[in-house]
Formats: C-alpha cells, structure tokens, sequence
C-alpha cells in the first residue's frame, strides 16, 4: 500500500500516558507530509519527463532508422549508378571497336578493288598499247605497200619507233573519307 501526503495528515495516534508530545508528532507529521508531497510533485514531473524523453528517444531512434534506410538506399543507387555506368561505357567500347573493324574491314575491301581495277586498268592499257602498235604497224605496212605498187612516186615512209611513256611519279588513287562509310 502506498502512503500518500493526505494519509500522513489524517494519521491519528492513540494517545497513552507518558507519550510522545503530541504537537511534536503532528509538527513532524506535518514535515514528512510536506516533504512527500514535494517528492511527489517531482516524482510527477519527473515521470512526465521521462515519458516526453522516452518519446522524443522513440522519435530519433525512429528517424535514425529512417536516415540509415536512406543512407543504404543512396548507397545502393550509387553503386547501381557505377555499375550501370561501368557495364555501359563497356558497351559503348564494344560498339566502337565493332564499327572500327567494319569501317577497316569496308576500307580494306575498297583498297582491294581500287588495287584489282588498277591492275585491270593496267592490263586494258598494255592491251590497248599493243592494239594501236598493231594498228599503226598494219597502217604503216599498208602505206608502205601502196607505195611500192605505185612505183615510189610518193615519198618513201619511214616508220617510226613507238615507245612506252615515262612517267616520274607514280600514279596514286586518293580515297575521301565519306567514301569509306
């Protein structure tokens, strides 16, 4: 059973010969009570005290979870970030170096006709150059020809010698950039 301040004051005690004085008893009654209710007005203050810092604690434990949910959360999207990032810049790598080897690849080729046409090109001119020989050598014969059977009332002609051109440079193709895409 918990004493209170009013059962203190209410308290009565028989009253028997050769006693305690009884205005001291109730003098001090009367400081104890005081006393106990000032311990319980602090008690009072106290406990609500207690309850307003019990839930403030509540409040920032709560908020601490919240901020360390956030923390992990940011963390996490910034790893995902980097990682994200990282798996794409690789991509982007892998597509340049496969465009690269196309363009090389293209390049290649193109270098490869151009160089199969000036061969082709090579051979029609040395084909050419041998037709015209031929031509202007039958064409001289046949002046040559007439000339006799017309009993050299021309001027005899002489043939001329037919000569390969010199060239000092040799010929070079340019390939334009747009060319190869």
């Amino acid at each position: 059973m918990r004493i209170t301040p009013l059962d203190i004051q209410q308290k009565q005690f028989p009253i028997r010969f050769r006693g305690f004085d009884v205005e001291e008893v109730y003098a001090f009654l009367e400081v104890v009570r005081e006393e106990m209710e000032e311990l319980t007005r602090e008690s009072s203050v106290l406990k609500e005290n207690l309850y307003r810092m019990e839930n403030q604690l509540k409040d920032f434990r709560d908020m601490e979870g919240t901020l360390r949910e956030t923390l992990l959360t940011a963390q996490q999207m910034v790893d995902d970030y980097k990682t994200n990032s990282l798996k794409e810049a690789e991509l982007l790598h892998r597509e340049a170096e496969i465009k690269a080897e196309r363009l090389l690849s293209v390049a290649h080729e193109k270098v490869v006709k151009i160089h199969e046409d000036i061969v082709d090109m090579k051979g029609i001119r040395r084909h050419f150059k041998e037709e015209l020989r031929r031509l202007i050598e039958s064409h001289l014969r046949m002046l040559e020809f007439d000339n006799e059977r017309d009993g050299g009332l021309d001027e005899t002609v002489e043939t001329p010698e037919i000569k390969e051109p010199y060239y000092d440079e040799p010929h070079v193709v340019e390939i334009e950039p747009d060319e190869l895409a």
